[in-house]
């Protein structure tokens, strides 16, 4: 099938519109984790876009939340749901919920295709349980770039020749003021790439994720979800 014809066109609709769904079949099924009381934290993007409408619909009460981007906050009060600063929640949670850009088969993730993975990883360090919600596209055998990384500004052209194949992104900063870039090298040990780029002074934030901080992924599926135990032990 030609790339631009009516029926490419056709068939690129039909599969979108089935990632959706299975996004919402993941989010509706995290939000069902979520009990009154809790401290909740919500990661960004768009299948978080899903998990917020379907937390509302809950309606639980004296349930706290904290945001990790300004617009999952707003987001998240246009719904009615209460937001507080971690401080006031005492950098602790019960449960954070977030979206990944790819899970490989190990329980590695890369995340922070919206420009939010250092407030992502600190919500998902901060909580006792850390579900990751996902369509069955984002499941990968291995990972590959490129990998988010928040840059401060000052170190921007250090980080290039420390780490060559870095881009700026055409985005806004991220929530805290610094540069959202892509390393685009080859991933290979996503263990050993974290460690070098977490080694690298003025890299912020990088989104590579460990298993060890995942308790669950939930995968959408078309009829249902499936769950995997992350390597985060309870």
């Amino acid at each position: 099938m030609e790339q631009g014809t009516p029926e490419r066109a056709k068939e690129l609709a039909v599969q979108a519109k089935i990632v959706e769904s299975e996004k919402e079949a993941a989010a509706v099924a995290a939000a069902e984790l979520v009990r009154p009381g809790m401290a909740v934290g919500l990661g960004t993007g768009t299948t978080v876009g899903h998990l917020i409408p379907a937390l509302a619909r809950r309606g639980l009460p004296a349930v706290r939340y904290a945001a990790s981007s300004p617009r999952t906050e707003q987001l998240a009060r246009e719904a009615g749901l209460a937001v507080h600063d971690l401080a006031e929640l005492g950098g602790r949670l019960d449960l954070t919920i977030d979206g990944a850009d790819q899970v490989d088969r190990s329980g590695w993730l890369i995340k922070g295709g919206g420009g939010a993975h250092t407030r992502e990883k600190v919500l998902a360090a901060a909580a006792s349980r850390f579900v990751v919600i996902v369509s069955a596209d984002k499941i990968r055998d291995r990972l590959s770039p490129p990998v988010p990384l928040e840059v401060l500004p000052f170190a921007f052209p250090f980080v290039v020749a420390a780490l060559g194949e870095v881009r700026l992104r055409d985005a806004p900063r991220s929530p805290d003021g610094n540069l959202i870039c892509d390393y685009l090298g080859p991933i290979g040990d996503p263990e050993r790439l974290a460690a070098r780029l977490a080694e690298t002074p003025g890299v912020v934030e990088h989104g590579l994720f460990p298993p060890s901080l995942v308790s669950e992924v939930v995968i959408g599926l078309r009829d249902g979800v499936e769950r995997r135990s992350g390597g985060r032990s309870r």
